[in-house]
């Protein structure tokens, strides 16, 4: 017997007592709770019988500071188009779309948890270090040297890389074959041109760096050199203390995740540095920095000399996206009995019988309930599965729809005296449970639905159009209606997320609804993959994106890797090209695609 099972039947028994003639304040004694307890139960029970006993839910009726549907949707979209997005950068970007209040980040947390997309893992415990940071841009430049930039041909290229410590604006990140003395120079040389010279730089004890231990005497080598002649002063960090250069070590760990080991060897050192040199401007102006206060480096970064390249200033915020008035929640239908556990696979009184459905598509089932189908399936035999709960229908196997049933024991023995045989296992998740002829949902429950693509990418759903794109057409969508969200799943993929369409209490009575079957699927892992045929021209559209892959490839079906900063195009194992990607439009992209999502 379940927990919930024993506390109706204790209830009972306290109640049957009490109506036997035993005093009240005895029978509260003997079952451990007050005389108006007692009452409570035996009022509930003169209403509504046995089922009054239930535990009530004590969810309250109304939640005004919960945070609005459409907002969480914009919180769940967000969170797929950039999976490397945090609540604090979803918090932010929250205030770039116009919303007010922004919600709290642990609100965000919470909503990303609630939906499915954190990934458990174990709790960082972070060690505490001394934190420092100059009080301007170019009093201080961190330099270093990272490898693991790999080409076609099997080499490994070196990255020297400078970073400056107030702004975080990274003003180095040159390619070098060799990482020499000469070619370190060189790129710092470069970047001094640039932004002008530094007050001081900060570097490990590298031999392209200082000459302090080279052997069998100390010498001066071409970096300390450049550094006097220039007047930088120069600063060396102890040995083996790596998080003195953390924010130049820190930046390393960035590259090498949101780009590195997203890509396949570069093609030539060229396009290793363009890719890398593309990345860096997105990082520099319209990446916001944490540690900035999810400012952009290029906001509070000054050069002090003459620069070739202007500094653009703050990436200007979108505007905010049309959001639909907030959708009023109702409180769910509470269960009046005793929730039962799942079915076994097979029952007993279950029946299967084949049937060919006539012209206007509707199978008769028994006397007291149809089957409708369609005109579609006209002539075609399918395999009805019937018990007192529900109803499924096969065709060839493969499950089609689950209905309700209306049909009691005395129809199945009429069902089984005309020629219905003993069920196998049920093909599907068994229907919603129902009372009185009316279905109901318990407390919390999900419901699914399944509609079909139409020849543009959209399907109809409560008087509304939802477009999940044209690559989608003709597929199955399973719509997932939770208390106040309704999400779009393809082959165990959420697609999309929308603000529930209609009230929660009317989720039970929609055609075709039945149980969610599994938890909401987890956040896909890997990059987002796009299929395009090149034209002759050699340029492709991906979302607002003009990539242009060359007209030598024309004709060639093509995969688009797409991830958070660039597009990769690979034809089968061979990488073709690599293209940065406009954060800016990509948000924009994510705006339009979701009033297109909610327009009729």
């Amino acid at each position: 017997m379940t927990d919930r099972a024993w506390l109706v039947e204790h209830r009972y028994r306290a109640v049957m007592e009490v109506r036997d003639g035993s005093p009240v304040t005895e029978v509260a004694v003997r079952y451990g709770v007050s005389r108006q307890t007692i009452y409570a139960w035996r009022e509930r029970f003169e209403r509504d019988g046995v089922v009054g006993l239930q535990e009530a839910s004590r969810r309250p009726r109304s939640s005004p500071s919960r945070i609005a549907a459409d907002i969480e949707v914009l919180i769940c979209e967000l969170r797929r188009a950039h999976r490397r997005w945090g609540a604090r950068r979803i918090c932010f970007e929250l205030g770039r779309r116009g919303v007010d209040p922004v919600p709290a980040k642990a609100t965000v947390h919470r909503v990303l948890t609630r939906n499915g997309l954190v990934n458990a893992q174990d709790q960082e415990h972070k060690r505490k270090y001394r934190r420092w940071q100059r009080e301007a841009p170019m009093q201080l430049w961190q330099l270093d040297i990272v490898g693991g930039v790999f080409l076609a041909d099997g080499r490994e290229c070196k990255l020297v890389t400078g970073i400056d410590d107030h702004s975080r604006f990274v003003v180095i990140a040159a390619l070098v074959v060799q990482p020499t003395g000469r070619a370190t120079c060189e790129a710092f040389t470069e970047a001094m041109r640039r932004y002008g010279v530094p007050a001081e730089v900060l570097t490990d004890n590298g031999k392209q760096f200082t000459g302090r231990f080279t052997k069998p005497v100390p010498a001066e080598v071409m970096f300390e050199r450049l550094c006097r002649e220039n007047g930088i002063s120069q600063r060396l960090t102890k040995r083996r203390s790596p998080t003195t250069t953390g924010k130049i070590e820190r930046w390393h760990r960035t590259l090498r995740e949101e780009l590195l080991d997203q890509v396949a060897p570069f093609e030539s050192f060229t396009a290793a540095q363009e890719a890398i040199t593309a990345w860096v401007h997105i990082y520099n102006h319209a990446r916001p920095h944490q540690a900035l206060d999810m400012a952009c480096p290029a906001a509070l970064f000054r050069p002090n000399g003459p620069s070739t390249t202007a500094v653009s200033q703050r990436v200007p915020a979108p505007e905010p996206p049309s959001t639909a008035p907030p959708l009023t929640e109702a409180p769910l239908e509470t269960a009046l009995r005793i929730q039962e556990p799942p079915a076994p696979p097979t029952e007993s009184g279950a029946v299967e019988q084949d049937r060919v459905v006539p012209g206007g598509g509707i199978v008769l089932v028994a006397q007291h309930q149809q089957v409708w189908l369609g005109p579609a399936f006209t002539g075609r035999t399918v395999t009805l599965w019937i018990d007192e709960r529900s109803i499924h229908v096969t065709l060839d196997g493969h499950h089609v729809k689950t209905v309700s049933s209306r049909l009691t024991s005395e129809h199945l023995r009429w069902l089984r005296m005309h020629g219905a045989r003993p069920a196998s296992p049920a093909p599907a998740a068994p229907a919603l449970p129902s009372r009185n002829g009316r279905r109901y949902l318990p407390a919390g429950a999900a419901v699914e639905v399944d509609r079909t693509a139409g020849r543009d990418g959209c399907f109809r759903f409560a008087n509304n159009t939802y477009n999940i794109g044209p690559r989608h057409v003709g597929q199955r969508v399973t719509l997932r209606l939770d208390e106040h969200l309704m999400h779009a799943i393809i082959n165990g993929q959420v697609l999309k997320t929308w603000p529930l369409p209609i009230p929660a209490d009317q989720r039970a009575s929609l055609a075709g609804a039945r149980p969610a079957s599994a938890p909401l699927p987890p956040p896909p892992t890997g990059p987002q993959q796009a299929t395009r045929r090149v034209p002759k021209d050699g340029v492709t559209m991906v979302a607002n994106h003009r990539l242009r892959i060359g007209r030598t490839h024309a004709g060639k079906q093509v995969t688009i890797f797409i991830e958070d900063t660039h597009f990769r195009v690979m034809h089968g194992d061979q990488e073709l090209s690599l293209h940065p990607r406009n954060l800016l439009v990509a948000t924009q992209d994510d705006d339009v695609g979701r009033r297109m999502c909610h327009s009729p």
